[in-house]
């Protein structure tokens, strides 16, 4: 039997029994919409951007640090 694993997105905890999630999936179980954010993990004092690829599975530990960030519109005008 697998264990909850907790991490936080935006200061809020969150949990799944998964080992390996995407992040457009970390986004969605948080009710984001990939389509609208991209997802950053914070380890240490480096920042990891999954903007370019929201299919990327992440590896999954205790307490790891997760933030949304907007999509900026790029409507030309």
């Amino acid at each position: 039997m697998s264990h909850a694993i907790t991490y936080d997105l935006d200061d809020e905890q969150q949990s799944t029994n998964e080992k390996d999630l995407t992040a457009a999936q970390i986004l969605e179980a948080a009710g984001l919409d990939p389509a609208n954010y991209y997802l950053e993990e914070i380890r240490g004092s480096k920042k990891i951007s999954y903007k370019d690829n929201p299919s990327e599975m992440i590896k999954l530990h205790q307490n790891m640090k997760f933030f949304s960030v907007p999509i900026e519109s790029t409507t030309v005008s």
